[in-house]
């Protein structure tokens, strides 16, 4: 959604940006936050002191690792069914992905919405947004299936909803 004029105002809260066109309000709601009901609820790796929740807290200082095989994965669920436009991933040293939704409340049932090869960064975080577009959607699975590296960090997931 592109809005772009004075007519504008934007509003940012932890959860969401909201914009006030006049007489059109547009809500454009991040459904990965925690603190917005989302959960890691599996997770291929952990370290303690990087643990799989902090993918979700909305910040891209904290951070989850891999523990340096692949695949890995990881699964967040929504508190709700969701229309997902955009997932946003800030990361280090991943290098292919696929993006799969789930269509059951148990998670038991996910079909592919994104296939993937990041470009390498060298020191900074990677930042890429995919477009999904899809509803009814419970559970996102990101596949990790190679790395520029033997370990990966996923520090930030938005979910454009």
């Amino acid at each position: 959604m592109l809005l772009s004029n004075s007519d504008c105002l934007r509003v940012k809260t932890p959860a969401s940006d909201i914009y006030d066109c006049k007489y059109l309000k547009f809500t454009m709601l991040d459904a990965a936050l925690s603190s917005y009901g989302a959960q890691v609820v599996l997770a291929s790796s952990s370290d303690e002191n990087h643990p799989p929740e902090n993918i979700i807290d909305g910040k891209t200082e904290t951070f989850w690792i891999s523990t340096g095989m692949f695949p890995q994965e990881f699964i967040i669920r929504f508190p709700d069914n969701m229309k997902i436009f955009t997932v946003s991933i800030h990361s280090y040293n991943i290098k292919r992905l696929i993006i799969e939704r789930g269509i059951s409340e148990d998670a038991d049932k996910f079909e592919a919405v994104a296939d993937t090869e990041l470009e390498h960064t060298e020191s900074s975080l990677q930042a890429n947004d995919i477009s999904v577009n899809v509803s009814n959607t419970t559970h996102l699975r990101f596949l990790i299936l190679s790395g520029y590296d033997h370990f990966v960090s996923v520090h930030k997931v938005s979910v454009q909803s």
